[in-house]
C-alpha cells in the first residue's frame, strides 16, 4: 500500500461538497466504486468552465487518475466504473441523459442539484439545445446483495469498511447460513455484525447442525429433558 505523504505546505486547492453528501448520501452508499466515482464526478464537475457542466462516459472511460483508484477493488476498470455509475444513478446522486451525436451515442452525468436537475429538463424539453438528440431511458435497477438487505433490517445502516466485509462473508458462507445467523442474533437481542459473523466463523469450525443442536439443549430444562428429541 501507497503511503500518502500530507497535504503540502501552501495553498491547497479544495473541492466543496454539500453538507446532505456527509449525512444523508455517504451513509447510504455500500459500494466502493460507487463512492469513487460519485466522489470523481463531484471534483471533475467543481473544475469545469461554462454552462452547462457535465461529464462524459468517455471522459470518465479515458480519466487516469479514476482508472488507477478503480483498479484497486480486484476488477477491470472500465467494468468498475460502469457499475459504479449504474448505482449513483439508481441511488440518485448522478442524473444521466442518452443522446445521439454525430460521433454515436455519449451518456452524459450531471449532479442531482437543482441546477443539475433544471439543466436535464431543459435539455429534454428542447429549450437547451447542444447539438445532439436526447434519447429517453430509465436508470436500471441496481440488485444488491441480500446480505446488505439483511444487515439494514436487523442491525442498521451500513458504512463502507461494514459493507466490505459483508461482501467477504458473502463469497464465504452459504446464503441460508446468514440469513439464519442474522434470524439468531436478533432473537437473542445482539444486534451487530462482530455477533452475527462469530456464529458463522463457529460454524464453519465446530459443524453448523451440531452448534445448533447444543444452543437448544442449553435452553431446554425440566425432568424430561433427555427425552426430547434434538
Amino acid at each position: 500500500m501507497a503511503e500518502f505523504t500530507g497535504f503540502p505546505a501552501g495553498k491547497v486547492k479544495f473541492t466543496p461538497l454539500p453538507n446532505l453528501f456527509f449525512s444523508e448520501l455517504l451513509p447510504a452508499i455500500d459500494d466502493l466504486a460507487e463512492l469513487k466515482v460519485t466522489l470523481h464526478v463531484f471534483w471533475l464537475l467543481h473544475g469545469k468552465k461554462g454552462y452547462p457542466r457535465y461529464v462524459t462516459l468517455k471522459e470518465l472511460s479515458a480519466d487516469g487518475v479514476l482508472l488507477k483508484g478503480l483498479m484497486a477493488l480486484g476488477k477491470p476498470p472500465e467494468e468498475a466504473l460502469q457499475e459504479g455509475l449504474e448505482r449513483a444513478v439508481a441511488r440518485g446522486a448522478l442524473l444521466r441523459l442518452v443522446a445521439e451525436t454525430d460521433d454515436g451515442e455519449e451518456q452524459w452525468y450531471f449532479l442531482n442539484t437543482d441546477a443539475g436537475r433544471r439543466t436535464v429538463a431543459k435539455i429534454k424539453s428542447g429549450i437547451l439545445k447542444l447539438g445532439a438528440t436526447v434519447v429517453p431511458s430509465e436508470p436500471r435497477a441496481v440488485e444488491r446483495p441480500n446480505i446488505f438487505i439483511l444487515y439494514e433490517q436487523n442491525i442498521g445502516m451500513l458504512s463502507p469498511m461494514i459493507a466490505e466485509e459483508l461482501k467477504e462473508a458473502e463469497k464465504t458462507y452459504p446464503a441460508a447460513w446468514i440469513e439464519e445467523a442474522f434470524k439468531i442474533a436478533v432473537e437473542r437481542n445482539a444486534r451487530n455484525w462482530r455477533y452475527v459473523r462469530s456464529i458463522l466463523e463457529r460454524w464453519a469450525t465446530q459443524g453448523k447442525d451440531d452448534e445448533l443442536k447444543k444452543d437448544r439443549r442449553r435452553y431446554i430444562k425440566g425432568k424430561y429433558a433427555e427425552y426430547i428429541e434434538h
